[in-house]
């Protein structure tokens, strides 16, 4: 690196910040400190750069046969299933929940991903991929069957991974929103949305 490619570097770091991908060894002594909340946490869980969920008992399917469209003004009917197994049929959608429960401080985000084992079997994971700092609750994931076989999941198996981040300060504005303290899996409230024109 250049003397010149050194200052822009160091220039833009003063303007951005530092943003860290937290380590294994930070994210175990956070969690020991209480600094960051995840429960329950498994003693295997903690990985070298993010830390396993696992599958909740909890589920929300569609309710297509009540329904003739989806917008984004009108609450979605589900029907909601809990239970240690579930069958996702060919391409098909459902929402679920990791067993556990997170409390992120008002300076750390956190990124959901998929479990790159999950994803070779045709499951899609996602949660719009973001854990706002100051969130709380445990993590909704939505679940797509991309294969043209049904597969069977089952509770308290490893689904997905957060990656945390530490931000450069606490947010000024940390997540208070619509989803804060949810339990099981919660359906879309996009129809509580104030857009601004």
């Amino acid at each position: 690196m250049t003397a010149s490619n050194d200052s822009t570097y160091n220039s833009v770091n003063e303007v951005l910040g530092v943003f860290v991908i937290l380590s294994d060894k930070t994210l175990k002594a956070m969690t020991e400190r209480g600094e960051l909340l995840i429960e329950p946490l498994k003693p295997k869980s903690i990985q070298p750069a993010s830390i396993d969920c696992h599958l909740g008992r909890h589920f929300l399917i569609v309710e297509d046969r009540q329904m003739h469209i989806i917008d984004l003004d009108t609450p979605i009917l589900y029907r909601e299933y809990d239970g240690d197994e579930i069958i996702i049929p060919p391409h098909s959608f459902l929402l679920a929940t990791t067993e556990e429960y997170i409390e992120l401080p008002d300076n750390l985000t956190a990124f959901v991903e998929g479990r790159s084992s999950v994803g070779r079997i045709g499951l899609f994971i996602q949660n719009a991929g973001w854990v706002d700092p100051g969130f709380k609750g445990q993590i909704t994931l939505e679940l797509y069957n991309a294969n043209s076989l049904p597969i069977r999941l089952n509770a308290g198996r490893r689904i997905c991974q957060l990656v945390f981040c530490q931000m450069d300060q606490a947010a000024l504005n940390p997540y208070r929103g619509k989803y804060q303290g949810q339990r099981k899996a919660t359906g879309s409230r996009v129809y509580q949305d104030t857009e601004v024109l």
